[in-house]
């Protein structure tokens, strides 16, 4: 007998990670109730980085140029001395873009400007959040999940397929899996401000005391607001005065002026630093996201991105399964974002260490364009590769050119909820097309050209190869022309099989 459920995914959690998996939920078409316990949207700038990576994601779900609208690039930073002079640095490292990564600069956009922009879009396709609404406890069974909420029109019990955890840091969802949260607190308590001042311009990032963490402050204009954003680490106890009087003080005491006044306070939070990573990611039929499963520093600005990113990871895989795919597809997504995340903690606290003693430089380490899934379960290379790009690697972009002339990129192909097959100089009609693949022929007599070698440059790949690219914008497959079967294997394995072909 089939279950009935009320929707298929429950998200618990409205930030950036809630939004974005909803966000790809919803534009598959699959059901889904994006709750969030507070009764309004967050309103502070925590984290104000988005990362080149994550901006081709953007792209994808279409807010890109809305956050760039919205935000800006990262201003100069104007380290203060002792004697009154100064030195003005690039707060990031400044790189050109190239065919392959269009994106190569982070850009500064308050988070509550991006998840705003994330609301509008969900908006778009026909959802919204629905604020004051908590998870109060749930069970999972072998068929679903049944949850148990309190809005503000009562309470709710909920039978769904599949529940995620965005719900932060001290996380019901992952407490009540009774998931470990193993970790470290890194002995740095800081405050972080949102505020309107006068006193200061708004060209530079203004920074005090670097390298002593007892008069460490800094003061940076928040793009795409009137507002400057302070951080620094306060004592380890003890009251901290948030108010606009108390936070004058701190600044006057800090930077040693008398003309840096503040004049009112959007939102602010005292905060311990902790670098803490979940045992586990997934439980059966319940999954944690973003905080929820890691939660770290905020140097380098990978936190909101790795939230993110891991539920552009989930979304598609949720999808895939809840259209037939194998419920197996399901465990490779903690066997791929754990390891980031792991990754990501470990850079954040050297970055913390740097700042310490006023070294901190951002390079690409930071840009997450390097990440990639190279031992996954899911990736597939016939022959093997060596010293070239491999499945497992980020899908680069390139220039390209459409048979009828025009110009396109390959991320405008892959823009979407499909997986995308390229042959190159292939024999057309080899692989059959079936519902959710896109298949792109390079060459003379195939639908896409590549007169400038980009596609074949950033590739490396030569005639008679198949690159198969996921959903999420990372190769999975790569594999000569003679070994078609099995690319077909690899394709009824994530739901793409020949049952589903189209016949005429």
């Amino acid at each position: 007998m089939t279950k009935q459920f009320a929707t298929d995914v429950l998200i618990c959690g409205a930030g950036a990670a809630g939004l974005t998996l909803a966000i790809d939920l919803a534009r598959r078409g699959v059901s889904f109730r994006l709750i969030e316990k507070m009764d309004n949207p967050f309103r502070g700038s925590r984290g104000k980085g988005i990362q080149p990576r994550t901006q081709e994601i953007f792209e994808d779900i279409g807010i890109l140029d809305r956050i760039v609208a919205a935000g800006g690039p990262y201003p100069p930073q104007r380290r203060y001395l002792d004697d009154c002079s100064y030195t003005d640095s690039n707060a990031v490292e400044h790189v050109d873009p190239t065919p392959a990564e269009p994106y190569q600069l982070p850009l500064m956009v308050p988070q509550f400007l991006t998840e705003s922009a994330m609301r509008a879009r969900l908006v778009e396709l026909g959802q919204r959040p629905e604020y004051g609404c908590e998870l109060v406890s749930f069970e999972q069974d072998l068929d679903g999940v049944t949850a148990h909420v309190a809005g503000k029109t009562g309470k709710e019990t909920l039978r769904v397929r599949w529940l995620v955890g965005a719900d932060g840091g001290r996380s019901l969802v992952r407490h009540t899996l009774g998931i470990d949260f193993p970790g470290k607190t890194l002995g740095v308590r800081a405050v972080v401000a949102d505020v309107v001042l006068t006193g200061l311009t708004r060209d530079v990032w203004h920074r005090f005391g670097d390298g002593d963490m007892t008069r460490q402050i800094s003061l940076c204009p928040l793009a795409g607001t009137a507002m400057f954003q302070i951080p620094g680490p306060v004592p380890s106890d003890g009251d901290i005065d948030l108010s606009a009087e108390g936070l004058n003080a701190l600044v006057a005491e800090r930077t040693g002026r008398d003309d840096i006044g503040i004049q009112s306070v959007s939102w602010s939070s005292v905060y311990t630093m902790n670098a803490r990573l979940a045992d586990r990611y997934r439980v059966e039929r319940v999954f944690l996201v973003g905080d929820a499963a890691h939660i770290h520093p905020p140097t380098g600005g990978q936190g909101l991105n790795t939230s993110a990113q891991d539920a552009y990871n989930l979304g598609w895989k949720l999808a895939a399964v809840a259209n037939g795919a194998p419920d197996c597809l399901l465990d490779s997504y903690e066997e791929e974002r754990r390891p980031i995340a792991a990754a990501m903690l470990g850079l954040a606290t050297k970055l913390l260490d740097a700042q310490k003693r006023g070294e901190m430089q951002r390079g690409r380490e930071v840009h997450q364009l390097d990440i990639g899934y190279a031992e996954s379960s899911l990736t597939l290379e016939r022959p093997e590769r060596a010293g070239c790009r491999g499945a497992g690697d980020r899908a680069p972009d390139a220039p390209v050119r459409g048979a009828a002339g025009q110009s396109t990129r390959l991320f405008e192909l892959f823009r979407g909820t499909h997986w995308t097959l390229l042959g190159y100089e292939v024999e057309r009609g080899s692989v059959r097309p079936r519902p959710g693949l896109h298949i792109h022929i390079f060459g003379a007599t195939g639908n896409i050209l590549d007169d400038r070698g980009h596609f074949r440059d950033a590739y490396d790949i030569t005639a008679g190869d198949w690159v198969l690219v996921r959903p999420d914008g990372y190769i999975g497959a790569i594999i000569t022309g003679v070994d078609i079967e099995t690319l077909e294997a690899y394709l009824a394995r994530v739901g793409l099989g020949v049952a589903n072909a189209f016949h005429n």
